[in-house]
């Protein structure tokens, strides 16, 4: 379970800059237009071995009328509440601001560990200029320049050091099935029609469910927990999207989950918000099945399920070993068939594979198929294991394993796939130095 760094600050501080460059790719819209960042981005980082997902949260406005900057003001608070550590951004050219003031008395209060960054600080003259954030009232600051990185390691070694140890949670041994989904995708529906009892308020208004809850769930002989969590919904909808930032609920959720069921809108397609959710759960490597709801909504005949699924298929490439049940949660059409998918996948991602087993298949196969010589060199494989992690990870150990590329690491994976049933699960291939 990783913990959890908020970066704060009023707009155009250089957030987004300063995130991008520890997550190393351009995930945040970086751009000069005040308060572009609409919704948190989330990434994974890590420093000194240490793992922590970070979240970049939108400018902070006090006593705007604009219910955009409200929306971020509440953002700012959620941050705080989610957050193990916090990263307040100032900015050393436009100096210490009213803005700056009321985030510092927003987080004087906090008990949690706060870091006061001061960025663009790229040259001795703004390293002096810095020295009047004293008066936030929050102790000593760190100087960065988001720009070029520098700085940004004392202040990470800092982070780190202050990051709560998390013990390993050890929850209950059930498994946990997160349902996520854009709002009004008929995620409460499904729950509701599997418990068979009204546990959670359904109503059309998007976003009802603020929280993820869990439910403990038994029939059939299958037991595990069930995990609702809010609406994940995207960034551009803001005017009426007033919890835009149930994003960072799901994806504590996911993170937290065995098997994501990510639900979609059978009406709607698979969009790209519901893409977006189903490649974060890839991303941290969950087991996944999709379930497309309110399938007796949709006009059909005999190739309509072939059809759609194909699409899907086609959009989730090069992961398309994952099922695609189609249910309608009014109906309670396929909805036990859904949970059944989804403990199979759940069985899948815990399944540990025998060496000698693996070895029987993997090294005849390889000395068939041996990966392409690179530069006049033959790479020669002489052994695999499957590494002891909760989600299937394979070593194949060689004598060079910087010359095997991704095509040939997709085959292995792929004739992982047809031997051995990881329907649904993120396979993993690393090469290792014999």
């Amino acid at each position: 379970m990783s913990n959890i760094v908020a970066i704060v600050g009023r707009p155009n501080v250089g957030k987004s800059t300063f995130f991008n460059r520890l997550i190393q790719r351009r995930e945040a819209i970086v751009d000069a237009v005040s308060g572009v960042t609409r919704d948190r981005h989330y990434g994974k980082t890590d420093w000194n071995g240490k793992e922590f997902s970070l979240i970049d949260t939108g400018g902070y406005v006090v006593g705007s009328d604009d219910i955009f900057e409200a929306e971020i003001d509440k953002q700012v608070e959620l941050a705080i509440d989610e957050a193990d550590a916090i990263i307040f951004m100032v900015d050393v050219e436009s100096g210490v601001t009213g803005m700056d003031e009321d985030v510092a008395n927003i987080l004087r209060r906090v008990k949690k560990p706060v870091f006061l960054v001061v960025n663009k600080v790229d040259n001795a003259k703004r390293a002096e200029d810095a020295v009047e954030f004293y008066a936030l009232g929050l102790g000593d600051y760190y100087t960065v320049a988001g720009i070029n990185g520098s700085g940004t390691g004392d202040l990470l070694d800092a982070v780190v050091a202050a990051l709560p140890e998390k013990e390993e949670v050890v929850e209950s041994e059930l498994p946990r099935f997160a349902v996520v989904g854009r709002p009004n995708a008929g995620k409460s529906s499904f729950i509701n029609a599997l418990i068979g009892e009204d546990r959670y308020i359904v109503t059309d208004i998007a976003g009802t469910t603020r929280d993820s809850i869990d439910t403990k769930y038994n029939r059939f002989g299958f037991e595990f927990n069930l995990v609702d969590t809010a609406g994940i919904r995207r960034k551009s909808k803001v005017k009426e999207d007033l919890e835009f930032y149930s994003v960072m609920r799901s994806v504590r959720a996911i993170e937290h989950a065995d098997v994501c069921l990510v639900v979609l809108d059978a009406t709607r397609g698979f969009d790209g918000q519901v893409q977006n959710i189903f490649w974060l759960a890839e991303r941290n490597r969950k087991g996944i099945v999709i379930l497309v709801n309110k399938w007796d909504l949709v006009e059909k005949d005999h190739k309509s399920t072939k059809e759609y699924e194909k699409a899907i298929r086609k959009q989730i490439e090069p992961f398309t070993d994952v099922p695609i049940v189609f249910i309608s949660a009014m109906t309670k059409q396929r909805i036990y068939k859904a949970i059944e998918t989804a403990v199979e996948v759940y069985q899948n991602r815990s399944k540990k594979i025998k060496t000698s087993t693996l070895n029987e298949i993997f090294l005849p196969l390889i000395e068939n198929y041996p990966p392409p010589a690179y530069k006049g060199k033959f790479v020669k494989i002489k052994y695999v294991m499957q590494l002891p992690t909760p989600q299937p990870q394979f070593a194949f150990f060689c004598n060079l394993p910087q010359y095997v590329k991704d095509p040939y690491k997709r085959f292995l994976e792929n004739k992982l796939r047809e031997h051995f049933d990881f329907s649904g699960v993120p396979v993993s291939v690393y090469m290792r130095k014999k």
